[in-house]
């Protein structure tokens, strides 16, 4: 049930940044660099779905007796991003 308060959501179009970073694309379109990150991101839902798919891969990884580092390399991400999601799967149980 609606109220007369109630605002519709907001929907952002997704614009591809071509290998250009939200710095980059902002100076070229006279924009805040805020802005042409929120323009070019993936929606949260999207985001939290490759995050989760990431962490799975580290774990499998990790099972499979590969280093943090070599996991780091395989992902094409950081020792430290990797290591944040060993320490997260090794809290969980």
């Amino acid at each position: 049930m609606s109220t007369e308060h109630e605002l519709p959501k907001t929907v952002y179009a997704r614009y591809p940044r071509h290998g250009r970073t939200a710095r980059e694309l902002a100076e070229k379109l006279g924009m805040h660099p805020r802005t042409a990150q929120r323009w070019t991101c993936a929606p949260r839902e999207v985001f939290l779905a490759r995050a989760d798919e990431k962490r799975a891969a580290v774990k499998r990884l990790l099972l499979q007796g590969m280093t943090m580092t070599a996991i780091a390399d395989e992902l094409e991400g950081s020792v430290g991003t990797v290591h944040c999601y060993v320490k997260e799967a090794r809290q969980a149980g």
